[in-house]
């Protein structure tokens, strides 16, 4: 939790906490600074010609947190994020609460493109903020974030250009897949609106797999055209399947063959999704082993059948030294895949080998 000392040495404070209560612009969840108080602070900065770089975080799949864990577990995530992130910026800005899972912050010492990627890449990395497991009573979640930053006045010159600007990047970076920064680049963003992002999104994504699945002759032709675009989009090592022998392979990666026998037990619902594959070696040994071998830390499985016949096979998303937690639209676009390949079989009688 910010103290007066911490605040009152930028103007803006100093003049708003008067002889009132440090409490008094402070978030009472977090500590950080309350939405009102941390935009009236940008204000003021862009009043004065004071240069700074202002970016917002948004926790990645934060409903998941709440629902997985309860809400005093969310409560927990956010006041750990938060603290982590003010402990990053001291001596350097302020960070602030937006609403909900977003976070706002200033920095008034990286303004340049190598300073600004050298500070978030911390955030990400040594500094602890985000990409890591955050140890609560009885859990332990996976905290990733997306960030979309901008400075002034170098990209946008007033208070509404700017905000616009890092929503841009913000919106940018989920829809690259979360997990990541976007900074600012005039060359690179400054034609880009948010609506034609959102024209670029998951019914657009969908519309190409199919297209590909379709026009390819043959099952497992169908399934390596398609997967090369899900696994760009969904930023995945590779993809893998598990035919009617209960054999792993790859798509991308030639030669990748591994008997997963047990597989089969795993599979209580249609999806299963989770950054502690270690869980599953009771019930499927042999997969585990299988995942350990190939150091999987995150991982999806997607049963391929229809309604309640025979499973088919599956589809896989088993990722190295990622602690990834996937988003409701990844799992959807698995699914997907899987129900077509599903239905292509039943229509044509067709195995997945």
């Amino acid at each position: 939790m910010y103290t007066r000392e911490q605040l009152t040495k930028y103007t803006y404070f100093d003049e708003t906490l008067g002889r009132r209560d440090v409490s008094f612009v402070l978030d009472p969840l977090t500590g950080l600074v309350a939405r009102q108080y941390i935009l009236g602070f940008v204000k003021s900065l862009i009043e004065s010609g004071t240069p700074f770089t202002f970016g917002m975080l948004d926790l990645d799949n934060f409903k998941f947190v709440n629902d997985a864990y309860g809400h005093h577990a969310g409560d927990q995530v956010l006041m750990h994020v938060g603290k982590t992130l003010s402990d990053s910026l001291d001596g350097l800005g302020i960070a602030g609460r937006f609403g909900g899972d977003e976070l706002l912050w200033v920095n008034l010492r990286d303004l340049e493109y190598a300073d600004k990627k050298a500070f978030l890449n911390e955030l990400y990395t040594e500094r602890r903020v985000l990409r890591i497991n955050i140890p609560l009573d009885g859990c332990s979640p996976f905290v990733t974030g997306t960030i979309g930053c901008a400075t002034f006045p170098t990209d946008a010159g007033d208070y509404e250009g700017l905000f616009a600007t890092i929503d841009k990047t913000l919106y940018r970076g989920k829809t690259k897949g979360r997990n990541c920064y976007i900074i600012y680049v005039k060359e690179k963003h400054a034609d880009i609106e948010i609506r034609q992002i959102a024209r670029k999104g998951i019914a657009t994504f969908m519309c190409n797999v199919v297209r590909l699945f379709e026009l390819a002759p043959g099952l497992k032709n169908k399934l390596c055209s398609a997967a090369p675009v899900l696994i760009d989009e969904l930023r995945l090592t590779d993809l893998y399947y598990v035919g009617e022998s209960r054999v792993m392979r790859a798509i991308r990666a030639q030669g990748v063959e591994e008997r997963v026998d047990d597989i089969d037990n795993l599979m209580n619902d249609e999806i299963l999704a989770t950054n502690e594959p270690e869980r599953i070696e009771a019930r499927c040994p042999v997969f585990y082993g299988v995942l350990k071998k190939r150091e999987v830390e995150t991982l999806m499985v997607v049963r391929i059948g229809m309604d309640n016949a025979p499973t088919n096979g599956y589809l896989l998303c088993a990722e190295p030294h990622s602690r990834r937690i996937w988003q409701e639209e990844e799992c959807a676009v698995l699914f997907f895949l899987a129900k077509m390949i599903a239905a292509r079989i039943r229509i044509d009688g067709e195995a997945l080998e």
